[in-house]
C-alpha cells in the first residue's frame, strides 16, 4: 500500500517537476502562470494536465497547437513515480521517508537541468539546505537520535569541504553548483552513517570517471570538455545511501581489515 501511494504521489510531484525543469533555468516563476503549452505557451486545461492520463487522451500532442508533447516531461513524470515507489519499497514507513522522497524529487530535477544546461540552479540547491535540515533534524528528534544529527552536520562539512578544496585547486574542472550540492548530499549520507558518507563520496568520482571515459571513447565528448557532473554526484550519493554499509564492509574485508 505504501509503495502504491508513494508511486501515485511521485506522478503528481513529477508533473510539477516538469514545470520546474523548464522554468527555473529560464528564471521564470514556477507557480504562476499555471500549466502552459511548451510550444505556443497557451494555458493548458486542468484535464489535460493530469499526469500520463492527459498525455494519453491527447495522443501525445498539445490540444492548443497540435505540437508534440515533450518526451522529457514523460520521462520526468515516470522517473519520479518509479523513484518514489522504489524509495518507499527500500526504506519502508520510517521517519526518514519524507526526507528521502524530497531528495529523490530534487535529484531528478537537478539531473535533468544539469544535463540540459550544465547548471545546478541556486534556486533549487540553496533551499534544499533548510528543507533537508528540517526533515532530517525532525527525524533525528523524533527518534531521539543525537548521533545522527551530529553525523548529519559532520557529513555536510566533509562533503562540502572536499568539493570546495577541489574547486579551489582546479576551478575549471568543477562548477560551484557541484560544491553547493555536495553539502546537501553530505547531510543525507551523514545522517545514515559514516560508511555511507565515505562510499557516497567515492562512488560519485568513480561513476563520473567511468561515464566520462565512456563518452570520450564513443566520441560524444572530447578530453577536457565540460560534462554535467551533477548526475554523477547524485548517483554516488544514492549508492552511498542504499549500499554504503555492504560496500564498505566488502572493501575492508578485501584489504584484510
Amino acid at each position: 500500500m505504501l509503495v502504491t501511494l508513494c508511486t501515485v504521489l511521485g506522478l503528481a510531484v513529477g508533473s510539477f517537476l516538469t514545470v520546474v525543469v523548464e522554468r527555473v533555468p529560464a528564471g521564470e516563476p514556477v507557480l504562476r502562470p499555471v500549466a502552459r503549452c511548451s510550444s505556443c505557451k497557451a494555458a493548458v486545461a486542468p484535464r489535460d494536465a493530469v499526469p500520463l492520463l492527459g498525455r494519453w487522451r491527447l495522443r501525445g500532442r498539445a490540444r492548443c497547437c497540435g505540437a508534440p508533447l515533450p518526451r522529457r516531461d514523460l520521462f520526468v513524470e515516470v522517473a519520479t513515480a518509479v523513484a518514489f515507489g522504489a524509495v518507499a519499497f527500500w526504506n519502508g514507513p520510517t521517519r526518514l521517508l519524507p526526507a528521502l522522497l524530497y531528495l529523490a524529487a530534487v535529484s531528478i530535477a537537478l539531473a535533468v537541468i544539469d544535463i540540459d544546461t550544465l547548471r545546478l540552479p541556486f534556486a533549487i540547491v540553496a533551499p534544499s539546505y533548510p528543507v533537508a535540515l528540517v526533515l532530517l533534524g525532525g527525524a533525528a528528534a523524533i527518534g531521539a537520535d543525537r548521533a545522527a544529527a551530529v553525523r548529519m552536520l559532520a557529513g555536510a562539512a566533509i562533503w562540502w569541504g572536499l568539493y570546495r578544496l577541489l574547486h579551489a585547486i582546479y576551478p575549471n574542472g568543477m562548477g560551484y553548483g557541484d560544491v553547493r550540492l555536495s553539502g546537501v548530499l553530505g547531510l543525507f549520507t551523514g545522517y545514515v552513517g559514516w560508511p555511507h558518507v565515505a562510499v557516497g563520496l567515492l562512488a560519485g568520482f568513480v561513476v563520473g570517471g567511468i561515464a566520462g571515459l565512456a563518452f570520450i571513447a564513443i566520441g560524444r565528448r572530447k578530453l577536457g570538455s565540460s560534462i554535467p557532473y551533477g548526475p554523477y554526484l547524485l548517483t554516488g550519493a544514492w549508492i552511498g545511501l542504499v549500499a554504503g554499509e555492504p560496500v564498505a564492509d566488502w572493501y575492508l574485508r578485501s584489504v584484510g581489515l
